[in-house]
């Protein structure tokens, strides 16, 4: 009897450690997605470099709940990993908003300029916060579509804009230009432009034709709001189960094909204009001084606004240097 119990203990002790660690991964990103493709990538390259000891189960398609919904299952340990925009990264870290601020950045160049000042801060500061971040994986520049043209500052004010529901950076943004945005979940969003809910949404063009929103919107303001920042979080719980060569491995991966995610997320984003513009959404572009100076000061008064609620000061000052040493430099 004695013996029994050993065997059964040893082939118990040897299943354990044979047992491949699966981390649960969760994402609003679609299947079928460029977002999905590269992750379905990234998670092949780290099983077949491990031998099959570190695998993903991969949830797309926000089946696990939008980022909230994942963020509290995450700090229960019913998901691992996850993929998150701005506003999920900043209902862990809120300074992290900074790089979603509105009319903030102007080019693509400035926005790795800052974040590669910036990358090692955020990281040590998501650690302390019980999560490892992987890399980042930006959604892109986002612009306001609607159903009524947009030619000045004021003709936003008519907007009965959206608002991803508890986002503090567009709460700020449209409350600058004299909007009462409408509080809505991601997933009520398509609804509530058919129903007339809201004429007004701000996104991506790549997520705009993802999320199908473009088939109930009639113009886009040629004027980037903000850049939509992103990036992979794994609790640094899950992550410490995981040998030092394994994450190692993890980490190399990760970056490498967050890196490619980035660069095929701005061309697709590129392209995706264009399937919008074939769509018959009419572009309005504003090209007068006096008004890209309003929308420019309403993006000052936003941030301004943030100031004790996501970041201080001294941080605020700190970026928006870094983009006007940027800018000198060229």
């Amino acid at each position: 009897m004695r013996l029994s119990k050993i065997i059964i203990l040893l082939i118990t002790i040897t299943l354990t450690i044979n047992a491949a660690t699966k981390i649960k991964f969760a994402t609003v990103a679609t299947e079928g997605s460029t977002w999905m493709k590269v992750m379905h990538e990234l998670a092949k390259a780290v099983e077949d470099s491990t031998n099959g000891d570190v695998k993903f189960k991969i949830y797309p398609g926000a089946v696990q709940g939008d980022e909230k919904d994942v963020l509290r299952k995450m700090r229960i340990g019913q998901i691992h990993s996850a993929g998150f925009t701005g506003f999920g990264l900043g209902e862990i870290l809120p300074e992290v908003r900074i790089m979603d601020a509105p009319f903030l950045f102007n080019t693509y160049e400035e926005v790795d300029y800052v974040s590669n000042k910036l990358s090692d801060h955020f990281a040590q500061k998501f650690e302390e916060k019980g999560y490892i971040l992987l890399g980042w994986a930006e959604v892109g520049f986002v612009y306001v579509f609607t159903n009524t043209p947009i030619n000045d500052i004021k003709d936003m004010s008519g907007v009965k804009m959206w608002m991803w529901e508890g986002d503090p950076i567009a709460e700020a943004a449209f409350t600058s230009m004299d909007i009462s945005p409408i509080p809505l979940s991601l997933t009520d969003v398509l609804t509530s432009l058919q129903t007339n809910l809201i004429n007004g949404v701000y996104i991506s063009p790549l997520a705009c034709t993802a999320l199908q929103w473009h088939t109930k919107v009639k113009y886009m303001l040629q004027l980037p709001l903000a850049d939509s920042n992103g990036a992979i979080l794994i609790t640094k719980k899950k992550f410490s189960k995981l040998t030092p060569e394994q994450q190692n491995i993890l980490k190399y991966f990760a970056a490498k094909y967050l890196k490619k995610l980035t660069q095929l997320s701005r061309e697709d984003n590129a392209k995706s204009l264009e399937l919008i513009k074939k769509a018959g959404i009419q572009f309005t572009n504003i090209t007068d001084e006096n008004q890209l100076k309003s929308f420019s000061e309403a993006g000052k008064k936003a941030r301004q606004s943030l100031v004790g609620k996501l970041f201080d000061q001294e941080f605020l000052t700190q970026v928006e240097n870094y983009i006007l040493d940027f800018r000198n430099s060229k």
